[in-house]
């Protein structure tokens, strides 16, 4: 079996084996944080300075599961990291103190991206986006869409924090190349205005480029671990430990 292929299925053997406590976990802290929810929800809320409304029946209760869910993701971060990393560290070689080191930088840069996102980002783009209200155009906001906005914004300014991180990786085991990233900034640039229009929950130029921007930062800040780490100067081929 070709190398990547074989640590791939190694991936998806040791990652399975995590799902079941990882879902259970899941589900748990949701049906716990739904009776909080309420205040969660008020707490978002702050940052609007409008009220919401609900068009259907079910929008308020759907609203807080869908908000005690990703509060139990984001509660849930390190252990999803844990187990996200622990999977990869059997084939690639990731043990020890570099498993260790992945695991609370990915956290860390997770945490600090939603940090970054809830007190710059999103209340500037919230008060963007509100600034063309007028008498004669006043905002009606759903109470769904609302926490689907805010709770997407976060998790994707957390998502996107950890890119450093996953470079540092692929250039720890061999998968791509200082050189390559260099290389490729162009492409860099292309794939990270289509993961910010993907990512940010409305089309617009303004709220892509607060994602865009930061992203581009971190790609570069990625290639600047690599060169001081001493990563990536070679391409290796992948040789995932006999099992």
């Amino acid at each position: 079996m070709n190398a990547r292929l074989k640590s791939f299925a190694i991936f998806l053997l040791e990652l399975r084996g995590f799902l079941k406590v990882l879902m259970l976990a899941i589900v748990g802290t949701t049906a716990a944080l739904f009776f909080v929810s309420g205040r969660l929800l008020a707490g978002l809320q702050g940052h609007l300075g409008e009220k919401l409304y609900f068009f259907s029946v079910a929008a308020p209760f759907l609203s807080h599961v869908n908000l005690a869910f990703f509060g139990a993701l984001y509660l849930l971060m390190p252990l999803c990291m844990f187990v996200l990393w622990k999977a990869l560290g059997k084939p690639f070689g990731v043990v020890g103190k570099k498993l260790t080191w992945f695991v609370v930088a990915t956290c860390v840069l997770f945490y600090g991206g939603t940090i970054f996102c809830a007190f710059v980002t999103l209340p500037f783009g919230i008060s963007f986006l509100l600034g063309f209200q007028s008498e004669a155009l006043r905002a009606v906001i759903s109470v769904d869409r609302f926490v689907t906005f805010v709770t997407l914004f976060l998790f994707g300014f957390g998502v996107i924090f950890e890119l450093p991180v996953f470079m540092v990786f692929a250039a720890q085991v061999g998968i791509i190349t200082r050189k390559t990233f260099e290389k490729n900034r162009r492409y860099a640039v292309l794939a990270i205005a289509i993961l910010a229009a993907v990512l940010t929950p409305t089309p617009d130029v303004f709220n892509m480029a607060l994602m865009g921007v930061p992203l581009y930062l971190l790609y570069e800040s990625g290639i600047l671990l690599i060169r001081l780490m001493g990563l990536g100067e070679r391409k290796a081929e992948l040789a995932p430990p006999d099992v």
